[in-house]
């Protein structure tokens, strides 16, 4: 029987498929290349490679696409007639759960999968994404924390660990480590971009925006090729940097540019393309009829049932668009998740929901009852969906939601929360400074 290069057995592999596969996990490791077209000539060399199939249909599940989950149900279904080993049988188990939208009960499983296969590097990415999705800080961190004694630099894959690491670290805001263990990571494999957005990351988290702009700048070749699956996403923390000091032409330089310029229709490039344009209309910038392109490619993607980030994100460009049918089913869809056994509808229905209001509410000029929606969406969003960085959109929103109703108490207070996280931060002082100019909060 065939081993992959961490020395896991692979069922059904010939040679052939086997160095198809190995191209395509490396594809998938660095987010760079198609992992699609090299599985797929895996399984045209060997049928029966089971591996080949499944991790086929992990980039199906985690890519949060409705569409994909469909298709990674139906690779399941094939997978099953398949002779699988006991690691084997371990994945089809967690994909089963995550393809049902039970997301922590597949990343629980993989946490004990990982303590029988340490080596399993497809299991660690994978439950590492699945711990992103579901924001679990902790697990992002700890996944890495429980396996990464038992590698080696010796072991191929071992700097994967690192950066997957840093982000944990990043994520549970351990700054320094993060950066450190970033970099690291850089040193053995300078084109792994998820350990140079790790180290975005922290930039971002302590205002360092500057540095930011030069770290994005200098490192751009790496992180910005044409094949690279997390370019868009990358871009997006540059156009931040370029919020934070004010710059909003900057930023719209970037939406209109590497961000929308290809018109991306994956659900992962429309998050960071609704999330951007919302924040440039928060600092005060016209975005013009943009909002239509991007409500048209969010249609097939925002059903109210799969995954509720996408869903909210998608909320953001059909307000910007004016398309209340759209949003309307949105909402009713979340709501009717209520009494679903399946974790993604407790997450629409507890999270989601209070968060498409608390815009919704926001966009209609409805500040009061955006606050109220917001600032208890905050404390739990951490449910499900994304990073620090991501859900910081909503604490902005509060905080201008506030600015715009006029209560000076309340918006110096979410406009001073915001400043202790960013002193440095030119477009959170200008929002400390509007909001020492807001009329008193009566009392009553």
């Amino acid at each position: 029987m065939p081993f992959d290069q961490q020395g896991n057995r692979l069922s059904g592999a010939s040679p052939a498929a086997l160095e198809y596969y190995q191209r395509a996990l490396t594809a998938f490791n660095l987010y760079r290349g198609d992992p699609f077209a090299l599985l797929e000539d895996a399984i045209a060399e060997s049928p029966g490679f089971a591996m080949a199939h499944l991790l086929k249909a992990y980039l199906y599940a985690t890519s949060t696409e409705p569409a994909a989950n469909i298709a990674a149900q139906k690779i399941l279904v094939a997978t099953q007639v398949l002779p699988l080993s006991e690691q084997e049988r371990s994945h089809v188990s967690v994909l089963k759960s995550l393809t049902g939208g039970n997301w922590t009960e597949a990343a629980t499983a993989l946490d004990y999968h990982s303590c029988r296969f340490p080596h399993d590097l497809v299991a660690i990415q994978c439950g590492h994404l699945m711990d992103f999705y579901r924001a679990s800080s902790r697990n992002l961190r700890d996944r890495i924390a429980r396996v990464l004694p038992q590698w080696s630099a010796e072991i191929p894959g071992y700097s994967l660990l690192l950066g997957m690491y840093a982000f944990g670290l990043e994520e549970c805001a351990d700054y320094e480590r993060a950066e450190a263990f970033g970099h690291s990571a850089l040193e053995l494999e300078p084109f792994d971009c998820w350990a140079h957005h790790a180290v975005a990351h922290v930039l971002e988290m302590q205002g360092r925006t500057a540095e930011g702009i030069r770290w994005m700048q200098e490192r751009e070749p790496f992180w910005a090729g044409e094949d690279n699956f997390f370019k868009v996403h990358n871009w997006w923390h540059r156009a931040l940097y370029h919020l934070d000091q004010g710059e909003t032409e900057e930023a719209l330089e970037i939406y209109d540019g590497p961000i929308r310029r290809d018109a991306s229709v994956m659900a992962l490039d429309l998050v960071d393309a609704a999330a951007l344009l919302w924040r440039l209309v928060l600092a005060g910038c016209d975005v013009g009829e943009r909002w239509q392109e991007l409500a048209d490619c969010w249609e097939p993607h925002a059903d109210g049932h799969h995954y509720p980030f996408n869903d909210w994100h998608g909320a953001m460009a059909f307000l910007g668009a004016g398309r209340q049918q759209a949003l309307e089913r949105v909402g009713n869809c979340l709501r009717a998740g209520r009494d679903s056994h399946r974790e993604v509808c407790h997450w629409g229905w507890e999270t989601g929901l209070p968060l498409v209001e608390g815009f919704s509410a926001f966009w209609e000029g409805d500040y009061g009852s955006a606050i109220r929606h917001l600032h208890s969406a905050r404390a739990i969003a951490n449910t499900f969906g994304g990073s620090h960085a991501q859900r910081d959109i909503i604490d902005w929103t509060l905080a201008e939601a506030a600015l715009r109703l006029g209560e000076r108490g309340t918006a110096e207070a979410f406009c001073e929360e915001r400043l202790a996280m960013k002193p440095d931060s030119n477009h959170v002082r200008e929002m400390v400074a509007r909001a020492s100019g807001a009329k008193p909060t009566t009392a009553g």
